[in-house]
């Protein structure tokens, strides 16, 4: 199975041509070197705007475009970062145990990691991963967990899998 990936930034200033986008491209390479079969099928930069990154998840998820969407940004404590909301405004269920796995993993050697408030659901057979904004933080958090999206995945598709091992 390929994975059909959507990569949404959600930055003020990566939208307004005031920054470059890092996270995203972080979190395609993290992709990369999975090996784990998979397609870019949108890439998207949207302001810390919960209507429209709600809009965007619920527009990728209806039309079956992709089976992840790798949100990036928007996860801190600061006044605009809202994506954990828009992703809890649209989505069907938690998956808490792949954002508690982020957290506890990246939060050994980074403490601030704690203040991050990644969320992963499920809107229909679309699996949603908020990451920080960071590129470090986002590609970290993947890491810890892109061995368990395609078993995920395939869950969401009604299709039978193993349990994913440890490398």
């Amino acid at each position: 199975m390929t994975m059909r990936v959507a990569v949404v930034t959600v930055s003020d200033g990566v939208a307004a041509g005031e920054r470059a986008d890092t996270g995203g491209p972080a979190c395609e390479e993290v992709l990369r070197a999975s090996g784990i079969p998979h397609e870019i099928v949108r890439r998207e930069i949207l302001p810390d705007d919960r209507q429209q990154i709600a809009r965007a998840i619920r527009f990728t998820a209806y039309a079956r475009q992709a089976d992840l969407v790798l949100l990036t940004g928007g996860t801190g404590v600061a006044p605009r970062d809202r994506t954990p909301e828009a992703v809890r405004d649209v989505i069907e269920f938690e998956v808490p145990g792949l954002a508690e796995k982020m957290r506890a993993a990246t939060g050994r050697d980074f403490p601030a990691a704690c203040l991050s408030r990644q969320v992963v659901g499920v809107r229909g057979q679309t699996l949603v991963v908020a990451l920080p904004g960071s590129p470090k933080g986002a590609a970290d958090c993947l890491r810890e967990i892109v061995d368990l999206l395609p078993h995920a995945i395939a869950l969401l598709k009604g299709e039978e899998t193993a349990h994913p091992r440890t490398r």
